[in-house]
C-alpha cells in the first residue's frame, strides 16, 4: 500500500468524473495511485436512463467518490448550467450515497477539442478529474 507524507499507509482511492450536459454527459475514471484520468464514454441519455447508465458504471468501477465539473462564466459568475450541474451533483450523492466533489470546469471541452479528442465530452470529464487529482500548488 502507498505511504502518505507522514509514513502512514494510505489506500488508493478511485473516482468517476462527469462532464454534465443537458443532452450528453462525459464520463472518466482515475485514481490516487496514478493521479491520472482516462476518458471512458459519453452517455447520451437523460433523466432516469442517465442514472441507470451511471449506476451500471458505478457497479463496474466501484469508485470511492464522484467528481462533477461545474461550469462558470469566464469571470467566475454562475449561470444556468452552473445550477444544473450542482443539482446533478446533489442527485448523484442522493442516489448513490458516495461523496461528490465539484470542480470548476471552465474551458475543459475547449481544451479537449483542441487536443483532437474523438469523444470531447469524455475527454473533458478526464480533464476535470485530472484537475481534481492534481490541483495547482497554493500561492504563498
Amino acid at each position: 500500500m502507498p505511504e502518505g507524507a507522514a509514513g502512514v499507509a494510505t489506500r488508493t482511492l478511485s473516482f468517476l468524473s462527469f462532464d454534465f450536459g443537458t443532452r450528453r454527459t462525459g464520463v472518466a475514471t482515475g485514481n490516487t495511485l496514478l493521479c491520472r484520468a482516462q476518458p471512458l464514454k459519453t452517455l447520451a441519455t437523460e433523466g432516469d436512463a442517465r442514472f441507470a447508465a451511471i449506476a451500471a458504471l458505478i457497479a463496474e468501477w466501484q469508485p470511492d467518490a464522484l467528481v462533477v465539473g461545474v461550469p462558470f462564466h469566464p469571470d467566475g459568475a454562475e449561470h444556468e448550467n452552473t445550477v444544473r450541474a450542482r443539482r446533478f451533483a446533489r442527485q448523484l450523492h442522493g442516489r448513490f450515497r458516495l461523496p461528490v466533489h465539484e470542480v470548476d470546469e471552465r474551458y475543459t471541452t475547449t481544451e479537449a477539442l483542441s487536443c483532437g479528442a474523438a469523444d470531447a465530452d469524455a475527454a473533458a470529464a478526464a480533464i476535470i478529474l485530472d484537475q481534481f487529482l492534481n490541483p495547482p500548488p497554493l500561492r504563498p
